[in-house]
């Protein structure tokens, strides 16, 4: 009987574990090609952009960093990149599961954008 609560223990922790952790802060982080000199700029509201890529016994992909800031800067037309950004890093498995980048931060809109001269 103790055997059987030790593997149902044992069995029950690998199937709630998982791991997350910082990847890098930024001050400023795009993907896109932003002209710094042009001075319209105004911080937009906080996104969150994530990349997932599923785990059926082996990763059925690799997620990219890249793709979650596309993510969270194409929220809003007149972005072109984030302030103040944090990149986290999140893993769950055991046969089946998930590994996502997370990207967090404050959008950057740039005034200067066709159609963007009215933004708040």
């Amino acid at each position: 009987m103790k055997k059987i609560v030790t593997i149902s223990f044992i069995a029950s922790t690998l199937l709630l574990t998982g791991c997350a952790q910082r990847i890098a802060d930024f001050t400023l982080a795009s993907t896109k090609n932003v002209n710094l000199n042009n001075g319209h700029f105004v911080e937009g509201p906080r996104v969150v952009g994530e990349d997932t890529k599923a785990i059926f016994i082996v990763p059925l992909g690799v997620p990219s960093i890249k793709e979650a800031s596309d993510n969270a800067i194409e929220q809003d037309r007149c972005a072109v990149g984030l302030t103040d950004v944090a990149a986290d890093s999140e893993f769950f498995s055991f046969l089946v599961g998930y590994v996502k980048y997370k990207i967090e931060g404050n959008l950057l809109i740039d005034k200067s954008k066709p159609g963007c001269e009215s933004w708040k």
